[in-house]
């Protein structure tokens, strides 16, 4: 690839520093850019301000500029207003997914374009390859770093102008390079937190924002065991943080099953009911079907053939499933998928993203599921 202006995301992590010093090598004209995406409020949780002296120390010693740009105002109307939306609604957003799509793909680059950017460039672990006259985003390398589920609502024109440089390169080989290149960062932990709020206590961010009206609990029996606090604050497949301790005091009887854990497995948002079952493979928590709404092809347009696989949630496996389009009088961009296997716990408002192989087809927001 010739020389070119590639503005980089710079973290403050090790995956965007390694990016940026393997673009410096190569021969590019490279600027960083710091996101200041979410205002400090809890400086014992948000890390904004160590993470800029860290995109800073790296940038100095690759030798580039780095700018510190604020895209709060940005995010909060694109990302957390849906965010919150969904968790009104009950179902469980998944933000990353959609900050990539108007934060560091569409703010992000319409910013570096504006600075004379000819490519734009993230620590993310994918790929971007030309296929005839289209970009495909493939999977990255490491199996156990991919991060192509995160980026599958991306446009060509967002692929035609994104380099992946860590794409193709282990986690232990981006360690390493740090290491020997001297990135002051080489040794810092990655971030596990969601993209704004950091690794504080989930539940009590939420109730600064969502109202909490309390309700009964039920089995799979419809007797009521307890008390939930708000159906927001509950997400299906949860098995901790439900609240039930005591059920053989108020005279439950388990039988046989009695040890085993409870998980959260239905919400009735009209009734305000929360309905949990006991044991992993509760019939309940598993689905052969579900059906997604708000397609993003990054073709441009569904995939043309049914034999598929696909992914319900980040950590996942790919799951073998046949892409069908959705019945007639269904919602533009909705499909459905039908799963060789039962799928375990698909949960309305994660992302449905669908692979040909290592390819990454795009997806769509799963909006409900059927039973196996």
């Amino acid at each position: 690839m010739k020389p070119q202006r590639v503005v980089v995301g710079l973290s403050g992590g090790v995956d965007s520093a390694v990016s940026a010093w393997l673009l410096k090598q190569q021969g590019h004209e490279v600027v960083g850019i710091f996101m200041k995406n979410w205002e400090d409020d809890d400086s014992e949780y948000c890390s904004s301000n160590v993470d800029f002296v860290d995109a800073a120390a790296v940038a100095d010693v690759i030798g580039i500029e780095v700018e510190h740009v604020n895209f709060a105002a940005d995010y909060k109307d694109r990302v957390f207003a849906q965010f919150l939306r969904e968790y009104q609604a009950g179902r469980t957003p998944n933000p990353d997914v959609l900050c990539n799509a108007e934060i560091k793909f569409k703010a992000f680059l319409d910013h570096a374009m504006r600075l004379g950017a000819e490519k734009i460039a993230t620590g993310h672990y994918a790929r971007v390859r030309e296929h005839g006259d289209s970009f495909q985003l493939l999977k990255g390398l490491d199996p156990l770093k991919d991060q192509s589920y995160f980026l599958h609502r991306l446009s060509q024109a967002q692929l035609s102008k994104t380099l992946f440089p860590v794409g193709d390169v282990p986690k232990t080989e981006v360690r390493r390079i740090a290491a020997e290149a001297g990135l002051p960062n080489a040794k810092k932990k990655d971030s596990t937190g969601i993209c704004f709020i950091g690794e504080r206590p989930f539940r009590e961010f939420l109730k600064r924002y969502l109202a909490n009206t309390p309700g009964p609990i039920k089995d799979d029996r419809g007797r009521t065991i307890g008390e939930h606090v708000g159906l927001s604050f509950y997400t299906l497949g949860q098995r901790k943080g439900i609240g039930i301790g005591g059920l053989k005091e108020r005279g439950v009887p388990r039988g046989s099953g009695e040890h085993a854990p409870w998980f959260v497995a239905r919400k009735d948002m009209g009734a305000n009911t929360l309905y949990i079952v006991q044991g992993h493979d509760h019939p309940w928590l598993l689905s052969q079907r579900l059906g997604a709404d708000d397609a993003s092809w990054i073709a441009g347009h569904a995939p043309t053939r049914g034999g598929l696989a696909a992914k319900t949630r980040y950590r996942q496996q790919d799951a073998e499933c046949t892409f069908a389009g959705a019945a007639v009088g269904a919602a533009v961009g909705a499909f459905e998928l039908c799963f060789e296997q039962a799928q375990w716990a698909v949960t309305p408002g994660q992302s449905a993203v669908l692979y040909d192989g290592e390819v990454c087809l795009g997806g769509g927001v799963i909006a409900a599921s059927t039973s196996a």
